[in-house]
């Protein structure tokens, strides 16, 4: 096996590459074909990040793809090509082992609306995918939900099952049918992936129809009949998809795996939790995720000869587990590890950010970059207006203005915050819960906040807070003034003897809260602030680390918890009474607080959804606004928020949603807080702190973008299909051959209209046609005035009633349309549909 040669040039400017190894080789495939794969062969892709936002990865993804019929030689040639790859790149490169229909999130998100599996090879002397190629039959499965994949299957009625969706592709004509028990997702994705083979494999000029209800497509299912045979029986049920839970995720070990000999040994390090000090740089170890996936860590100091052996460690890893070999593999170097490995305990936290909140917020700065807002979780400076109820009897109860940000543990509060973003009312929904709340409140916390949000017609961006996490906007609303009082449950006092203590934290409006803690000496910290408040006196105790800051704030505090005179104490300067309030002198932290650790995790998108009562999420890497469908459940990760993204059509999945965040914290394989805040969206609603995590965000993206239902109607009966199934009826097809399938002298038919039909599907009128006078008119234009906007008897004789706007002249179709007809005919063809609605050609 010869991999001496030299490596391919890359092109800086590409953000994805990819090669197919043949002869030993890597051989470039043309951008065009992307997303096709043969199944014989192995490929190798490299995606290098163009100009990632701040809070994305810039690392390079290296992988290599294996098909299901390759050959050793050809596996053994890519893993050697790609080691050689990875040594030319660097260190900063993660790479990825890949096998047909198993392959990572990360690999599915670079191909968009989905990925082709191909059967056999690709000889040398032939091109990926030709374009105006109308001579073929085949029967392509499409299944997935984010991800979409077809993949070609053998042309018969066995092939079928009612959850996915099948495309028979004779060419000229692709018929989409959609199984009964799919979802309108997932027909959506399918006519996506439809539309795009219809534009990238016959230059938009195949006709699509799709078959949603049998009884309803007669001619669709004549020509189906007519290829696939007549159909035994009804179709077979849906096999149950073995998806990985969130639970078998969150089952991570840890193992150090080297070399003894000619034997490979594997040594189990830890189990969760997990700490970063397992990794060692001169080690490489292997983290399993339940089998659903395997990292090989690569320490900096490890030898050349264990990187050269992480893949092949990989594989005698997962053949003595007993894994199914094509269990998805990564290689991450220590300091360049991958987002999701990021999110384990094993990679060191990050300094706190240095992204400090201005004491005077500009808003219109933070509406007009949003990126900004994210990062500061800040929607404005809080001075919109605040209304705060109180769950009392489990019915909401107003609170009086002057008691705002006056909160009981032992209570559930919504605050309800409106503000103006560009002119727009907006409106955020907190839901806050105590430590000390009872489960009937706060599932009447949860109802009552379902009852504004009907009465706001759902544009409550709902936020879910628990007492101890709240969000920075949260504070600053009460600017810095938030006091949690232990007792005095629904608003109950307590004895004036009674002495009570209070933990102001913070250094400015919006990160200050102040919590009562229990009296006595032990509660107090060195590096804080504390109000004792007793029945005859008032002490402001400063301990020796805090700063004029914390002072400054603590000061500002005071008269949302007491009016009387207040005595400052220092720390080793109290008065005797001091000490009796708190029950005598006690031993306290006395060290320095040492920073909250922060986090630089990229943000993770995932599409939620649920199969056999569990909770199952898929990935998008390298995300974008398109991403977000109005049929899906989307969950953003940005590890100090859980975003729960709800389209217009999954309003039945509003209730699960939160619940599906609580779940994917409590499974996290880093063990994460189940404190964190999570934030319920409604698509049309989305806050700047949401829209900031994306790399470019359109307001009023959905607001003209057609549905499915108006997409698939706008394919319509055409022309096109009354032709086909004319054909099909003329070959009898009463005269079956034994076996149920079609004839020879139906495929030959069917074949030779194929053969001739590039020229037929050309755009405009076809030549020959039953009108008189088509190639005169085809040769000269019309004026716009006998076409625009006129029925199909009032057109001049010879003009196809379907394609009006071919007969216009070059010269007004360029002023009409705004582009050439070349341009217009090479669109998608509901986009065509589309504009000839809206210029009165339709």
């Amino acid at each position: 096996m010869d991999v001496s040669k030299g490596l391919p040039a890359i092109e800086s400017h590409r953000e994805l590459h990819i090669w197919i190894v043949e002869n030993l080789k890597m051989v470039s495939v043309p951008e065009k074909a992307y997303g096709n794969f043969f199944e014989e062969h192995c490929y190798i892709i490299l995606h290098v990040p163009q100009s990632p936002k701040p809070t994305q990865g810039a690392s390079s993804d290296l992988h290599y793809w294996v098909g299901t019929e390759a050959g050793a030689e050809a596996q053994g040639a890519a893993g050697a090509l790609v080691q050689r790859l990875q040594e030319a790149l660097g260190s900063q490169t993660v790479q990825h082992r890949e096998a047909q229909g198993h392959e990572s999130d990360c690999f599915l998100s670079y191909f968009r609306p989905g990925i082709i599996y191909r059967k056999g090879g690709l000889a040398s002397d032939l091109k990926h995918v030709e374009t105006n190629m109308f001579n073929i039959q085949r029967l392509l499965h499409i299944k997935g939900r984010k991800h979409v994949s077809a993949t070609e299957v053998e042309l018969s009625w066995k092939s079928f099952n009612k959850g996915d969706i099948f495309l028979l592709d004779l060419g000229r004509m692709m018929i989409q049918w959609n199984g009964p028990k799919t979802s309108i997702s997932e027909k959506s994705r399918g006519l996506t992936l439809t539309c795009s083979l219809q534009e990238r494999e016959r230059g938009g000029r195949a006709q699509i129809g799709v078959v949603d209800d049998e009884a309803e497509a007669t001619d669709l299912m004549q020509i189906m009949e007519a290829v696939l045979g007549r159909r035994a029986g009804s179709v077979r049920a849906t096999m149950p998809n073995k998806s990985i839970n969130q639970l078998q995720k969150a089952n991570i070990r840890l193992y150090h795996v080297y070399e003894k000999g000619e034997d490979l040994v594997v040594q189990e390090l830890a189990t969760r939790p997990l700490t970063q000090d397992l990794l060692q740089e001169e080690d490489c170890c292997i983290l399993d995720q339940g089998g659903f996936k395997i990292y090989v860590w690569q320490g900096r100091m490890s030898s050349p000869q264990d990187k050269k052996a992480a893949f092949t460690r990989a594989a005698g890893f997962i053949r003595a587990k007993g894994y199914p070999t094509y269990t998805n593999v990564e290689v991450v170097n220590d300091g360049a590890e991958s987002a999701a490995f990021q999110q384990t305990p094993l990679t060191p936290s990050a300094p706190p950010s240095d992204k400090l909140i201005p004491a005077k917020l500009d808003v219109g700065l933070l509406h007009s970059q949003p990126e900004l807002a994210a990062q500061l979780r800040m929607v404005d400076d809080g001075s919109g207006k605040v209304e705060v109820w109180c769950i009392q009897d489990l019915r909401r109860q107003p609170v009086d203005p002057k008691h705002h940000g006056q909160l009981y543990a032992g209570n559930c509060y919504l605050v309800l915050y409106t503000y103006q973003k560009l002119g727009r009312v907006q409106y955020i929904l907190y839901l806050w819960q105590g430590h000390q709340a009872p489960a009937d409140e706060i599932k009447a916390l949860n109802c009552n906040a379902e009852e504004l949000d009907a009465m706001y017609r759902g544009a409550l961006v709902q936020e879910h807070v628990t007492m101890g996490s709240e969000p920075p906007h949260f504070l600053t609303i009460f600017q810095g003034q938030l006091v949690v009082f232990q007792v005095g449950h629904k608003g109950e006092g307590q004895p004036a003897s009674t002495a009570r203590l209070f933990h102001v934290q913070g250094t400015d409006s919006h990160n200050t809260r102040t919590v009562e803690v229990a009296a006595r000496a032990s509660s107090l910290n060195s590096s804080d602030i504390f109000l004792l408040v007793t029945a005859s006196a008032c002490y402001l105790w400063f301990g020796k680390g805090c700063n004029g800051d914390q002072r400054e704030m603590a000061r500002v505090v005071v008269p949302a918890i007491s009016r009387k005179n207040v005595e400052t104490v220092l720390e080793g300067q109290e008065p005797n009474h001091f000490w009796v309030a708190l029950g005598g002198r006690a031993p306290y932290p006395s060290s320095k607080r040492l920073p909250e650790e922060g986090c630089s995790c990229q943000p993770r998108l995932f599409e939620c959804s649920s199969q056999m009562g569990c909770l199952v999420l898929t990935e998008v890497v390298f995300f974008s606004q398109d991403d977000l469908d109005k049929h899906d459940v989307m969950l953003l990760d940005t590890w100090q928020e859980i975003f729960l993204w709800l389209g217009e059509a999954a309003s039945e999945w509003k209730k699960a949603a939160v619940a599906w965040g609580r779940e994917y914290l409590e499974t996290h394989p880093a063990g994460r807080s189940p404190a964190t805040p999570l934030v319920l969206v409604k698509q049309g609603h989305e806050p700047p702190t949401f829209t900031g995590w994306f790399f470019t965000w359109d307001p009023y993206k959905w607001t003209n973008h057609p549905s499915h239902e108006e997409v698939e109607n706008s394919l319509g009966a055409t022309p096109a299909i009354s032709e086909i199934t004319a054909e099909v009826n003329n070959l009898q097809l009463s005269r079956w051959p034994g076996n149920g399938r079609a004839g020879p002298l139906t495929r030959q038919a069917l074949k030779s209209s194929q053969d001739s039909s590039e020229s037929e599907l050309a755009p405009g009128p076809k030549a020959g046609g039953s009108r008189a006078g088509t190639s005169t008119i085809s040769s000269g234009g019309l004026p716009w005035e006998l076409l625009r906007h006129q029925a199909a008897e009032d057109l001049p004789e010879g003009v196809d009633p379907t394609r009006k706007e071919f007969y216009l002249s070059d010269s007004d179709f360029q002023d009409i349309f705004g582009k050439s007809k070349e341009e217009f005919y090479s669109m998608a063809k509901w986009k065509q549909q589309q504009e000839k609605k809206q210029l009165g050609f339709f």
